[in-house]
């Protein structure tokens, strides 16, 4: 199999199990927590890292920002052999009083983005797969690290949501943010929605764990980074243990 044309990787450069942060800068600082990992490819949004975790291959592969670039890094990654896949990444908090750092482990997203479309229709649902989430979960409870466990809304727009007055449809966006909350979705981000009907439809696991945007100081990416690996460990288990 040739390299695949956006992320320039074939059969062999990555693992099984693949990590995806949003920003191609943070993959370097996942990959430190792997064994002997290397820079394996780097085109337009797309930098992949791949190391070994346990004994077992592990890769790291930014998507950029928002679902388009997300879905293609999926689809290219399925093709050389990834079936497990981990969004890692912030988000705003939705929910009153969450505080900056907290953790969101998502279990769905609301599709208020453009891509998924182009997949499924609007009434299929976007779901994390639940090994991929139990496993988030108990390595969250694991750290001690504060986090929540719910539904993220993947949007297409950053300043929609962090300055609403500033669109022509400022009513229209804050009435849906209203309803989010009231549903009660615990975070908003640009990449979810899209890897949970692809990953649907591939027939591969996807989930995702974020930092959330919220009350307070934001101290850092490392609790998320580090509960984010002891998950994926928590999953090589199962999966050694035959539970996939």
């Amino acid at each position: 199999m040739s390299k695949q044309h956006h992320i320039q990787l074939e059969a062999g450069d990555v693992g099984r199990y693949v990590l995806l942060p949003g920003d191609p800068g943070r993959v370097e600082v996942i990959a430190r927590h792997l064994d002997s990992a290397v820079h394996v490819a780097t085109n337009r949004e797309y930098v992949t890292y791949t190391g070994y975790l346990d004994g077992v291959k592990v890769s790291v592969t930014s998507t950029g920002i928002g679902c388009p670039s997300a879905a293609i890094a999926l689809e290219e990654l399925v093709r050389v052999g990834a079936d497990t896949f981990i969004r890692v990444g912030t988000s705003g908090a939705i929910q009153p009083g969450t505080k900056s750092g907290e953790l969101a482990i998502i279990t769905g997203a609301i599709r208020d983005e453009g891509t998924s479309i182009h997949y499924m229709p609007p009434e299929f649902p976007a779901v994390a797969d639940f090994g991929l989430v139990e496993a988030l979960r108990t390595a969250a409870k694991s750290k001690g690290v504060p986090f929540r466990v719910g539904i993220t809304q993947s949007k297409d727009s950053f300043y929609g949501e962090v300055e609403p007055e500033h669109s022509g449809v400022t009513t229209r966006l804050l009435n849906r943010w209203k309803a989010w909350e009231i549903g009660g979705a615990i975070c908003s981000e640009m990449e979810s929605s899209a890897l949970f009907v692809v990953a649907s439809m591939l027939g591969v696991r996807a989930g995702g764990i974020m930092a959330m945007w919220g009350d307070g100081e934001f101290k850092g990416l490392e609790p998320l980074i580090e509960t984010a690996i002891e998950g994926l460990r928590n999953v090589i288990k199962g999966d050694n243990n035959g539970n996939s």
